[in-house]
């Protein structure tokens, strides 16, 4: 049994040591693959990949860093090392994808420690149609938050993006801002579901 009680087989993704469950939907309990084999969030029954790793399995050791595999020949001048001194060695020798999954990471990490409002904590969000012959539809607070933190921090990253694209002139960056923050202030509705002040959003504070 996984966190959320339910079985799966050594070919799905639901027994592998990379997935996380974090959210239900009308498939079963679905999340991410923190291995990145698989982008988005999906169910546990999803057949299981070339990367598959069982729970009761050790994690590989990784391998050294590229640097160490180069034969001396192949190695570039230190000079390069020597002109980035804060950089640490694990982050010099990481390919561009192994940089994003661990962006992608942290950000997960970080939606996972905002707090809800204690209020809500168990709650339910009710959404029933006009017709009433038709069901309603009862959803958990807490997915419907992540939901909100994950499009708050990926908005962070774009409008970080636009701060320093090269390519951009600053009257663009300012004009591209301005979209931003206009995005923060629509999303204001949610702020009663966050527990701290300094999580919520910030709309425009000239109006």
């Amino acid at each position: 049994m996984d966190a959320e009680g339910q079985a799966y087989g050594s070919k799905e993704c639901g027994s592998c040591r990379w997935w996380r469950p974090i959210l239900e939907d009308a498939r079963g309990p679905i999340g991410p693959c923190r291995y990145g084999a698989r982008t988005g969030d999906f169910p546990g029954t999803a057949p299981a990949c070339e990367k598959y790793l069982g729970r009761a399995d050790a994690i590989p050791a990784p391998e050294p860093p590229r640097e160490a595999r180069r034969s001396p020949a192949a190695r570039p001048p230190s000079v390069h090392r020597a002109s980035l001194p804060t950089l640490p060695e694990e982050i010099l020798d990481m390919t561009r994808e192994e940089f994003v999954q661990s962006i992608r990471e942290a950000l997960r990490e970080d939606a996972s420690e905002v707090p809800l409002a204690p209020k809500w904590e168990g709650g339910t969000i009710l959404v029933r149609p006009a017709d009433s012959a038709l069901q309603a539809k009862e959803l958990p607070i807490d997915a419907l938050f992540h939901k909100v933190i994950m499009l708050r921090d990926r908005l962070r990253v774009l409008e970080q993006k636009l701060n320093t694209h090269p390519r951009l002139s600053d009257a663009e960056k300012v004009e591209m801002q301005v979209y931003v923050t206009k995005c923060y202030g629509s999303l204001t509705t949610f702020n009663l579901l966050f527990r701290d002040e300094r999580d919520k959003f910030v709309g425009d504070k000239t109006g």
